[in-house]
């Protein structure tokens, strides 16, 4: 499911109460991307090779305008909040 950033701020009590129960939820600003709301659980096997995945597109792409980053340095910046 998808909805605007206005609509997940008006109505955020009936979405959090959907992602409890299990369903996940994309928050779009002028229709792309920013956000997404999914249940807290105990990361299995096949979502963390996903999230190890996207740490290397990300990474690739900062390479490809010149940015160097290691994979500590990113974990380092995810604990302390950092973007």
């Amino acid at each position: 499911m998808e909805v605007g950033t206005y609509e997940a701020k008006t109505h955020l009590p009936k979405l959090l109460e959907r992602v409890r129960r299990g369903e996940r939820i994309t928050i779009t600003r002028r229709g792309k991307p920013i956000a997404e709301l999914r249940p807290v659980a105990n990361m299995d096997r096949n979502a963390l090779r996903e999230a190890l995945a996207r740490l290397d597109e990300s990474r690739a792409r900062l390479r490809a305008r010149g940015v160097r980053i290691s994979k500590e340095e990113v974990l380092s910046a995810i604990r302390e909040g950092r973007r």
